[in-house]
């Protein structure tokens, strides 16, 4: 279930991107930005759980510290239809932890396990948990080993997918925090070894299909973030090389003609056309034309009359560039 997802990552990974990577892969989990709570509960819960039924399987990610709250927002999951309920016990961010939840969380085990049981106990759905290996000083294996058997054993979790870096809480920005800290992905080996039963997936510092690929023979999933944004094209290959389909791949030209009409239909419900294409920006990442693709599509598609002509203008630069290498 768990074999190959895409991280869920504030500002990207939001409906609209959701739909465009769904047409590149067909078994990718995907996942929701975090939405807290407090958005959800007092909020527009609408704007934050509306979901494409071609997304599944889509797991949302929610960031709280109650378990109260966190019960009714997983009875919420569950009545929109998602797959799976995530908490998030990772995020480093500053004002994740005035909310006191994210990585602060990873101090207070007793305390994830309440809000895990409380979830599970309010759901059908699998409740999981997103964490880092340690923070600040509370960095070695048996700190993390002992967050996990807590959460775990009084939590009811059975899924955990782990960035193989501590957090630094105080000190570090949330981009830092994501490159300064070392990788250790043998603390993630250590705990697959020793909790076989657990659902273990691997996150953080994958950047191709056959590095992710390889760690599978560790642990039970692995899950890329920025990567998979920056170069979408990377899930193209997914379904074959990591779940056996025989289907063949699609072609770039064949989703961008379905995000044409995705577009269209979401500026007839009022959304700008920038909201859906900026997550396109990386669609032909290492062929020719390539970088004018990007420049052409950034400086169209903020225009508030841009629809989808702007994918068209911006892939005749493309086609150029491949119809002059031929030539070459």
């Amino acid at each position: 279930m768990h074999r190959f997802s895409v991280a869920p990552m504030m500002d990207w990974t939001d409906r609209h991107d959701r739909y465009f990577l769904r047409l590149i892969s067909r078994r990718a989990r995907l996942y929701t930005e975090m939405v807290t709570t407090g958005a959800l509960l007092h909020g527009e819960t609408a704007r934050f759980l509306a979901f494409d039924p071609s997304e599944h399987p889509v797991a949302l990610q929610l960031g709280g510290s109650d378990p109260t709250a966190l019960a009714d927002c997983a009875r919420l999951a569950e009545d929109w239809g998602y797959d799976e309920v995530n908490l998030n016990v990772g995020c480093p961010s500053d004002r994740v932890q005035n909310g006191r939840f994210g990585a602060c969380l990873m101090a207070e085990p007793a305390l994830v396990a309440r809000c895990i049981a409380a979830m599970r106990a309010a759901t059908r759905l699998p409740v999981t948990v997103k964490c880092r290996i340690g923070i600040d000083a509370q960095d070695d294996y048996a700190d993390f080993r002992n967050f996990v058997d807590v959460v775990a054993g009084e939590g009811g979790a059975e899924t955990f997918v782990v960035h193989a870096r501590k957090a630094w809480l105080q000190g570090l920005s949330p981009k830092e925090n994501r490159e300064i800290p070392p990788l250790r992905y043998e603390v993630v080996y250590r705990l697959k070894q020793e909790r076989p039963d657990l659902t273990v997936v691997l996150n953080g510092g994958l950047t191709d299909l056959e590095t992710a690929e390889s760690q599978l023979h560790h642990v039970d999933g692995v899950m890329l973030g920025r990567a998979a944004y920056q170069d979408p094209w990377i899930l193209a290959e997914v379904d074959r090389r990591l779940f056996g389909e025989a289907e063949p791949l699609p072609s770039r030209e064949a989703v961008l003609e379905q995000m044409k009409a995705y577009l269209e239909r979401q500026r007839g419900q009022g959304v700008p056309a920038k909201a859906v294409a900026r997550h396109l920006l990386g669609l032909f990442n290492g062929l020719p034309g390539a970088r004018a693709w990007r420049r052409e599509l950034s400086e169209t598609m903020r225009a508030p009359e841009a629809g989808p002509e702007i994918l068209d203008r911006a892939y005749a630069q493309v086609s150029q560039a491949l119809a002059r290498r031929a030539a070459a």
